[in-house]
């Protein structure tokens, strides 16, 4: 029953339903129910409703449940956080809202609880259109190494560590749409427990620089560095880093050929902590090193730490054609480093941590990072532009001793990106 027949029934009802005693309105009442199939407690709204009144044409609208305000203080923090994924977002919110209190206007106590209950798939629903500008593709020119490899372990099983210093290395070239010549590569350490990243940029991927730059991420790191795991490139597989491992006692292993599954862990790290950075530009110049390295030891060392949380992947289960991957609660790397600790038993680093982050503000540490990237973009734009054709005759030591020449060739025109 619809339309202009329901409303005449409506009306008879209401009627009847008005004059019957009480005892005979549940009669009504049903057979009003078994002619139009309504509930019984939406019925009796509408019976007791006025003779005129109509049938609701739609459902009704649910209210709004976060403002405007509430949607965009979410975003302003989704901004300066790194646009981090919907899980980290919602982790990080009661870190960042005491700060983002003395930036936003409008920032009441309502609005903090609707930014605090929001969940994360309301999150990605929200942000669905803003984040298809953040997809791009991720490539590498590391080259396989070929000496020390019976020496140096394979690991082929997971990590299974309970304490801090078990990490992974790995080099980010920077050589934009041109490989030739000499230009910048990042080294990038993940501690396995925690999620601690720690980056240093290099000029080129020579066996002594590499050597260098992880000595001065050992010195930073804020517990004891116990091993490290890398893939078969020639900058890892080399009896520089062999020597410093072994005199350090620090447990050196790599990862199977071909196989970026045995170092997953710094894989994700190379993409949040270095391509979602810098991009894919070309970085070629001892300014943009030195500003690279400043950025890395200072503003976006403590982000990264202190202010993001990260998840670790806990369970796999495969469900038909599809595999199920559980995690666990978002963390930032300091947190997950004093977990289950006494706190008066935290080293003087980690002290000066905690207290480094209560006075830090995140957003400052965001505009900072921007400001120095804006700078460094300008420093390699206008960079000495290459010659369109450039012969040169590099002299290098040759790995099985004594010097080797390469043959002249041709170099192309190098990208200004």
């Amino acid at each position: 029953m619809s339309g202009e027949r329901l409303q005449k029934a409506l009306k008879e009802y209401r009627r009847r339903y008005r004059r019957v005693t009480q005892s005979e309105k549940s009669s009504v009442l049903n057979d009003f129910c078994s002619v139009t199939r309504y509930h019984r407690k939406y019925a009796i709204r509408l019976l007791n409703q006025s003779l005129d009144t109509p049938v609701s044409a739609g459902k009704r609208q649910r209210g709004v449940t976060y403002s405007k305000t509430a949607l965009r203080v979410i975003e302003v923090i989704w901004e300066a956080a790194g646009y981090p994924w919907s899980e980290r977002l919602k982790a990080l919110m009661p870190l960042w809202l005491p700060w983002a209190r003395k930036m936003l206007n409008g920032l009441t106590e309502q609005v903090e609880q609707q930014v605090l209950r929001i969940t994360s798939r309301q999150i990605d629903r929200r942000l669905r259109k803003k984040k298809q500008t953040l997809k791009r593709r991720l490539y590498g020119r590391t080259k396989p190494g070929t000496l020390l490899k019976h020496h140096i372990p394979l690991k082929t099983d997971c990590w299974d560590v309970t304490e801090p210093g078990f990490s992974e290395i790995d080099l980010v070239s920077h050589s934009g749409d041109n490989a030739c010549g000499e230009f910048v590569y990042s080294l990038n350490l993940t501690d396995i427990h925690t999620g601690w990243v720690e980056t240093r940029a290099v000029m080129g991927r020579g066996e002594a620089g590499v050597v260098d730059a992880l000595d001065a991420i050992r010195r930073c790191l804020p517990f004891p560095l116990r091993g490290i795991d890398s893939d078969n490139g020639s900058e890892f597989i080399n009896y520089h880093l062999y020597d410093y491992c072994r005199k350090r006692h620090i447990q050196f292993t790599r990862g199977r050929p071909y196989k970026k599954d045995d170092n997953a862990h710094i894989e994700q790290k190379n993409w949040t902590h270095v391509r979602r950075v810098f991009g894919w530009d070309r970085y070629d110049t001892r300014e943009v090193l030195k500003a690279m390295n400043d950025l890395y030891t200072h503003e976006l060392r403590l982000m990264m730490n202190l202010y993001q949380p990260s998840v670790k992947l806990r369970a796999k289960e495969r469900v038909g054609s599809r595999l199920r991957r559980r995690h666990d609660a978002p963390q930032t790397p300091l947190d997950r480093l004093i977990a289950g600790r006494d706190p008066k038993g935290l080293s003087p680093a980690i002290q000066k941590l905690l207290a480094l982050r209560e006075k830090t503000d995140p957003f400052t540490l965001s505009v900072t990072i921007e400001t120095k990237l804006a700078r460094m973009e300008i420093v390699r734009r206008n960079r000495p532009a290459r010659q369109e054709n450039i012969v040169i005759l590099q002299q290098h030591t040759s790995p099985r001793g004594g010097v080797s020449q390469e043959t002249s060739h041709a170099l192309p025109k190098a990208s200004l990106g």
